[in-house]
């Protein structure tokens, strides 16, 4: 009886649960969970286009008007751009520092804005859309889905900042900033894949 009131008493160590996770979060590993399904996504997409360009007697279909690449360069460095603030603001929460990492939420958001704003712009320059052929399928998809990854983003962003302002995030809590961050920084690295394929290469026959 007494050997079993001292067990109960004093578990084993391996059945003590731990206070604090070993590793990453499972937060993290949630959001890289997702980025390897999107692009994969992505990755599909590429590849149809490509697939679509090689068995197309001509490119684009139709004789169809090609993106406008001075723009669409400008704001695509915007975008890769608003990873630098991001990196600033994951940085300074890590080191307690609240106003650097209110000031690079903000500055990533408002580049992913303005990218944002230049995409739905450059749709309504083109003169075809998703319907008109293929090249203008698979060009509204993959576009217009990276283009929802942004809207997304942003939207997660007003999230971040509210908690941020509130003063919910410092140097020992700050998962959710570094959760965004890697959010955020798949959407610019994607866009190289995207721009690349489908506004750049058309350019360079």
């Amino acid at each position: 009886m007494s050997a079993v009131t001292t067990s109960a008493a004093h578990p084993a160590p391996d059945a003590v649960a731990p206070v604090h996770g070993q590793g990453r979060p499972t937060a993290w590993w949630g959001i890289v969970a997702v980025i390897m399904t999107e692009g994969t996504i992505f990755a599909g997409l590429i590849g149809t286009y490509f697939f679509l360009r090689a068995s197309s007697p001509e490119w684009p279909q139709g004789h169809l008007e090609l993106p406008k690449l001075g723009l669409s360069i400008v704001f695509s460095v915007v975008l890769w751009g608003s990873s630098i603030p991001m990196v600033l603001a994951e940085r300074g929460i890590k080191r307690g520092r609240q106003g650097a990492l209110r000031a690079g939420l903000l500055f990533a958001f408002l580049m992913g804005a303005a990218f944002l704003l230049f995409t739905i712009y450059d749709f309504n320059e083109l003169h075809y859309g998703w319907r008109t052929n293929a090249y203008g399928s698979i060009y509204y998809t993959t576009v217009g889905l990276h283009a929802l990854h942004v809207l997304v983003g942003l939207a997660m962003s007003g999230v971040v900042q509210i908690k941020a302002w509130q003063g919910k995030f410092s140097a020992e809590r700050h998962t959710t900033v570094q959760v965004y961050a890697l959010y955020w920084h798949f959407v610019d690295g994607v866009w190289v894949f995207v721009f690349s394929a489908f506004i750049l290469s058309p350019h360079l026959r």
